[in-house]
């Protein structure tokens, strides 16, 4: 969906809010020059969303700024994730949410949804050596070591979110 921003309000609206605008006007299937002097709007081109600059911060669409080449491109801005508000129950108790706490469930929302990946894997390689644990098949002590090394992943100190992962033996 494209946008175009109006040349005298400045506001931003998208191709189909203009349609829906301007229904008496007939539009053709590739916007041109005469389209945007037609409904008073400059189109506004991607422009790369910067990074942000440090851990609970978010980087957000802020309107339009012309960029050196006279073309309309979007701009961003950068605000913390997280600010402080009041929640009311069913029974009119307030309660104030800090950026602490906010900062807290973030993280922790994180490192379960890390956890649960780097599980994932730990899973995916136990299962590419299951065939050794067949009763036709004799496992090697280097192949039970590293399968219960796999499964004590988790265990590990820093786990998520640093592993160190076993070395796979040769079969």
């Amino acid at each position: 969906m494209s946008e175009y921003r109006n040349r005298t309000s400045g506001e931003i609206k998208t191709d189909a809010e203009l349609k829906a605008e301007n229904k008496n006007m007939s539009f053709p299937k590739v916007w041109n020059e005469s389209t945007f002097d037609a409904l008073n709007v400059d189109p506004v081109l991607e422009s790369p969303k910067p990074a942000p600059s440090g851990d609970y911060k978010v980087v957000v669409r802020n309107g339009a700024v012309q960029d050196s080449d006279d073309n309309w491109v979007y701009a961003w801005t950068e605000q913390d994730m997280f600010t402080e508000y009041t929640e009311t129950d069913d029974e009119g108790n307030e309660t104030t949410v800090t950026v602490q706490a906010q900062k807290d469930a973030y993280d922790a929302a994180n490192t379960s949804s890390l956890a649960a990946l780097e599980r994932s894997k730990r899973d995916l390689l136990l299962t590419e050596t299951d065939h050794y644990g067949l009763s036709d098949v004799t496992m090697s002590d280097d192949m039970a070591k590293y399968r219960q090394a796999l499964r004590d992943v988790p265990q590990q100190t820093d786990f998520p979110s640093t592993i160190t992962w076993p070395e796979k033996p040769k079969p």
